[in-house]
C-alpha cells in the first residue's frame, strides 16, 4: 500500500512497559539502528527501582526515550512526539509526557478492566475522554505477536515476550528504518537458541507489516543523516565510554589496569564491561564489600598498576576513610562515582547530582583531592581518560562524577585512536637514582615519584600516619604536619595550570551567564543556544573541572550582570563557588526529582529573569 512520506528534522518517541515487556531493549535497538543510519541522538532510560514490582502497576513501569534527528541533538526531550505504551500502567506513568495532538499507540490486547484497576484507573482511559486531543492507534499488539509466532518452536508461555519487537517492528515503518540491524542482533544474542531469534525476527516483520497496511498511520517520516564531523561512529552508552576511557589510559600510559568494585547501581556496568576485556590485562575484583574494594585498588596503586574504585554515592560515603588513606600515601587512585538520587538508599535508578559536596569535603581532616565531571555519555570516555591522567602524573587520587542519566544514556561516539590522545607518563621512580627519597617533589607538580615495591634502593615506609617532608618517616612533629597539609592541598591547587580554561557558549556581553556542572549539560546547552538563535542575551559556561576550578572562572563571571546555578540537588556547586568566588552574587534553579532538566523549564525560568 502506498502511503505519504513526510521529511522532518528531528523527533522524540517514548518506549513505556511492564519492567518484563523489553523496552530497555527495544529503545537500545532503536538507538543503535538511528546511529546506524547517521542521525544525531540521545537517549534516557527510565526504569524502576523494585526488583519484582506487581506486573501492570506504576511502580513497575519502566521506559525509554530517544530524540533523534538530522542535526544536533544535545538531550534527549522533552514531551514525546510517538509514545509507545504496553498497559494502561504505562499510560498513566507517560501521559503528562506527550505532546498535544502527539500519536499514542497502544496494545489495547494489555487493556482489559483488571489492567485499569491495577493500574489505577477507575474507568477505561481509551473510552472516557482522557485521550481526546491525541492521536490514538489502538493495535491488539499482543494478539499479532502470538499469531506472528505461531509456528514457532518455543512454549506457549514465551508466545507473546516477542511483542515488544512487534511494536518496535511499527516503529521502524513509521521513521523507514531498515529491519536488518536488529535482525542480526538477534541471531547474534539468541544464536544457541534460533527459534526464540526466529520468534523475534518473525514478530519484528509482523509489526512492521501491520503499520504498512492499517489505515489509522496515513505516512511515515524520514529523518535524514547528522551533519556531524567526518570519522568512524558508534553508539554508545556513559559507562561503556568511561570503562573505554580508562582501557585507553592504562595503554597509554603502559600500566596495567585493576578495578577494584562492589556492584551498585547505577555504576556496576562498568565492572561488568571491564571484565570482558582480560586480553588487555585488566584484572578485576568484586570484593565483599565497597572498603575492601578500595582498599584492593589502593594496593594495587602501591604495586604499580593503574587503580581504580567504582561506586554511587552510598559507597563514596563508605571508601571516604580509604581516599583519605591514597591521597596521605600520595598514590594515584581513579574513583568513579556514579551519582544516583539519595540519601542513603535514596531513589537508586533515578538521576542526581547529590554527592558534590561529599566529593569535594566528605573525608576526614584536610584531604583535598582532585574532582572532575563528565557531561555526556560520550565524553565519559575523555573524562575518564583524563582522570587516570592526573591521578597518574600528579600522584594524587581524582573523583570523576558521572550520574545515572548520562551513565545509562546513549549517543553517538566518534571512534578515537589511542595514538592521538594525549600522553600519560607515570613518574616511576627509577633503581639506582642518586639520594632518592620517597617525598621529594617536583617543582612543577609538586607530585612525589612513585616508587614500585621490590626495587633495590626505593625502599620507604608507607601508610595513614603523618609523613616526615622529603623522607616519608612517621612525624608526630607539629610544625612538619602543618606544612605537609599546606603541600598536598597546594599539589591540587596547582592541576589549575594542568586543565583547560572555562569557556562559554554565547556571547561575553550577554546580561545572564547559565552555569552548570557534569551531566546537566545537554538540557542546558539546548535550552541556551534555543534561546541565543531568538536572539536573547544569554550565554552558558559548562563546569567539568570542580576542584580546582579553572584558573579564569573569576574572569568569566566578572563579564556578567546575572549569574544562574543551574543543578540537580539543593544547590552544592553554588556552595562551592560562594565559597571559591564570594565577590559573585548567585542565583540558583535547582530540580531535585530524579529526572534530568527539560528544555521547557529552563527556558521558562531564563526568559523570567532577562525579563526582570
Amino acid at each position: 500500500m502506498s502511503k505519504n512520506v513526510e521529511e522532518i528534522d528531528q523527533v522524540v518517541i517514548k518506549f513505556a512497559g511492564d519492567s518484563g515487556d523489553g523496552m530497555q531493549l527495544t529503545g537500545t535497538q532503536f538507538s543503535n539502528t538511528a546511529a546506524f543510519i547517521g542521525n544525531d541522538l540521545a537517549t534516557f532510560p527510565d526504569f524502576p527501582a523494585e526488583i519484582r514490582a506487581p506486573q501492570g502497576t506504576v511502580a513497575g513501569v519502566s521506559g525509554f526515550k530517544i530524540q533523534f534527528g538530522s542535526n544536533r541533538i544535545f538531550s534527549p526531550g522533552d514531551e514525546a512526539d510517538i509514545l509507545i505504551v504496553m498497559n494502561p500502567a504505562a499510560l498513566l506513568a507517560n501521559i503528562d509526557w506527550i505532546r498535544d495532538r502527539g500519536t499514542i499507540i497502544v496494545d489495547c490486547d494489555s487493556f482489559k478492566i483488571k489492567d485499569f484497576e491495577k493500574a489505577g484507573y477507575k474507568t477505561n482511559p481509551l473510552e472516557d475522554g482522557t485521550l481526546s486531543g491525541y492521536n490514538v492507534i489502538e493495535a491488539p499488539i499482543t494478539k499479532l505477536t502470538k499469531d506472528s509466532v505461531a509456528d514457532c518452536d518455543i512454549e506457549n508461555k514465551f508466545r507473546s515476550r516477542s511483542k515488544n519487537m512487534f511494536a518496535l517492528g511499527i516503529v521502524y515503518w513509521l521513521f523507514s528504518r531498515p529491519l536488518k540491524i536488529t535482525e542480526d542482533f538477534l541471531d547474534a544474542k539468541f544464536g544457541k537458541v534460533p527459534e526464540i531469534a526466529r520468534a523475534n525476527k518473525q514478530a519484528l516483520k509482523a509489526g512492521y507489516n501491520y503499520a504498512l497496511t492499517v489505515e489509522l498511520l496515513p505516512s511515515s517520516y524520514k529523518v535524514k543523516a547528522a551533519i556531524l564531523p567526518k570519522g568512524k561512529y558508534r553508539s554508545i552508552m556513559g559507562n561503556e565510554a568511561t570503562a573505554w576511557g580508562i582501557l585507553a589510559a592504562a595503554e597509554k600510559s603502559g600500566l596495567k589496569l585493576f578495578l577494584g568494585s562492589y556492584p551498585i547501581t547505577p555504576a556496576s556496568e562498568i565492572l561488568h564491561e571491564l571484565s570482558k576485556h582480560k586480553s588487555f590485562e585488566v584484572v578485576t575484583l568484586q570484593a565483599e564489600d565497597e572498603i575492601a574494594s578500595i582498599c584492593s585498588a589502593i594496593g594495587a596503586s602501591f604495586a604499580g598498576s593503574l587503580a581504580l574504585t567504582t561506586t554511587s554515592g552510598p559507597g563514596l560515603a563508605l571508601k571516604g576513610e580509604a581516599i583519605g588513606l591514597a591521597m596521605m600515601t600520595e598514590l594515584p587512585l581513579v574513583i568513579i562515582n556514579v551519582q544516583r538520587g539519595g540519601p542513603s538508599t535514596g531513589l537508586p535508578t533515578k538521576t542526581e547530582q547529590s554527592d558534590l559536596l561529599q566529593a569535594v569535603y566528605g573525608r576526614n581532616g584536610e584531604s583535598p583531592v582532585i574532582v572532575i565531571a563528565a557531561s555526556t555519555p560520550s565524553n565519559c570516555f575523555d573524562f575518564a581518560y583524563k582522570a587516570a591522567k592526573l591521578a597518574v602524573e600528579h600522584m594524587t587520587p581524582v573523583i570523576l562524577l558521572s550520574d545515572g542519566f548520562i551513565a545509562n544514556g546513549a549517543e553517538p561516539w566518534k571512534i578515537k585512536s589511542v595514538a592521538e590522545m594525549e600522553d600519560i607518563t607515570p613518574p616511576f621512580a627509577k633503581e639506582g637514582a642518586e639520594n632518592w627519597s620517597p617525598y621529594a617533589r617536583d617543582d612543577d607538580k609538586l607530585n612525589r615519584t612513585w616508587a614500585v615495591p621490590g626495587t633495590k634502593g626505593l625502599e620507604h615506609r608507607i601508610g595513614g600516619l603523618e609523613k616526615q617532608v622529603v623522607t616519608g618517616n612517621i612525624s608526630y612533629d607539629p610544625n612538619n604536619h602543618q606544612e605537609m597539609v599546606k603541600l598536598r592541598a597546594e599539589k591540587v591547587a596547582r592541576v589549575a595550570n594542568f586543565i583547560p580554561q572555562l569557556e562559554i557558549n554565547g556571547d561575553d556581553t550577554a546580561d545572564l551567564l547559565v552555569v552548570g556542572w557534569g551531566g546537566t549539560y545537554g538540557g542546558l546547552h539546548t535550552a541556551t543556544s534555543a534561546m541565543l538563535t531568538e536572539g536573547k542575551a544569554i550565554a552558558h559556561a559548562h563546569f567539568n573541572f570542580i576542584n580546582p576550578l579553572p584558573k579564569n572562572t573569576a574572569e568569566v563571571f566578572a563579564k556578567f550582570k546575572k549569574i544562574i546555578v543551574c543543578e540537580l540537588n539543593n544547590g552544592q556547586f553554588v556552595k562551592i563557588l560562594q565559597s571559591e568566588l564570594p565577590q559573585f552574587d548567585y542565583l540558583q534553579y535547582n530540580k531535585i526529582q530524579g529526572l534530568p532538566f527539560s528544555k521547557g523549564q529552563l527556558i521558562k525560568e531564563f526568559d523570567r529573569l532577562l525579563e526582570a
